[in-house]
Order: structure tokens, then sequence, then C-alpha cells
């Protein structure tokens, strides 16, 4: 029996403005995701529930709200990968092969804001190190792997992924507010 081709997807396009100083990134949107058009659709994917608490707009909230909440923050929002082959939605499905990387010396010009990186799991800032990270020179950029909101990183409750977020996001955002 021959094995199933994997399916070859596209990632969203970035969520980020002039104001942006903090970028999570993760690494491919799941099938959920790439159904609905948004970000982080499947329903327990815990990254809208983390991020309310630092926006204050709740997860429910409608898709442009939440978005608007990011920018308003301080956050941008993309993934790693611009396009990949993949069965299903688990990051360990992507062929490693197939991994084409989003233009973030482009995306790094265009918002010279951004200062820190957060990674929403491991395969996220693996796929940046490998593809990404060579090419932007001595940019200091702080980067930092957060626990997976992917509800298949189930070893870790919400609370915990929420605490440790919350602990390294909110001095990012701290510390490029004005007065």
């Amino acid at each position: 029996m021959a094995a199933a081709s994997k399916a070859s997807i596209q990632s969203f396009a970035p969520i980020a403005d002039h104001k942006s100083r903090v970028l999570i990134l993760g690494s491919m949107p799941g099938n959920a995701s790439l159904d609905a058009g948004q970000y982080y659709a499947h329903p327990r994917n815990g990254f809208w529930p983390i991020v309310a608490a630092l926006t204050d707009v709740a997860a429910d909230s409608h898709y442009a709200e939440r978005t608007r909440g990011l920018l308003k923050a301080g956050i941008a929002l993309w993934d790693v990968l611009a396009c990949c082959s993949r069965n299903g939605s688990l990051d360990s499905e992507i062929d490693i092969a197939t991994e084409v990387a989003n233009d973030f010396s482009g995306f790094l010009a265009k918002h010279p804001t951004v200062t820190h990186v957060f990674f929403n799991g491991g395969k996220a800032e693996q796929s940046f190190a490998r593809h990404v990270r060579p090419l932007l020179g001595a940019r200091p950029l702080h980067m930092q792997r957060l626990p997976s909101t992917s509800p298949a990183h189930a070893g870790l409750p919400l609370a915990a992924k929420q605490a440790a977020w919350l602990a390294a996001i909110r001095p990012a955002l701290q510390a490029g507010r004005i007065a």
C-alpha cells in the first residue's frame, strides 16, 4: 500500500502594525484554522484564552476584535512557515523537506520596533532556528520558546501555560510602553 501524499498548505499574512513590539510565532496553522481563515481557530487551543489576559479582550470575542486587541497591546502574530506539506494538523507531521519560511528579514525591516520573539511551542522555535535565524545577522532580538497552546500539548494544564506566557510577555510589553 502506497503512503498517502501530504497536503501542501500555506500560512496566513501577519497581524502586525507599526507599534508591534512583541512577535508571537506559531509553526503553521492547523486544519481548523486553515478552514476558518483565522489564527488559532481550534476551540480547544489555549491561545486566545491566554492572550485575553494580555489584551483584556474576551477570548470568545469576534475574531476582528481579538486581532485589534493584539495590535493595541503591541503584539504581532505570524507563523514561521509560509508553506509546507503536512498530513493532519500536528507539527510532527510537517515534512521538513517542504518547509519554506516566511520573509522575516522583510518583516523585521518593516517592523523595527519588534524586540521580542516568542515561539508558540518547540516546532516554531526549531523551524525559526533552521530557516530564519541564520539570515538575520546581528539584529538583537530576545527570543524565547513558550509552552505550546495546542490541545495536542496536553501535558501541561492551561493555567500553567498561561502563567508561563504572562510571565514572559508582560515584561516585554511593559518595557516598550511610552509614558
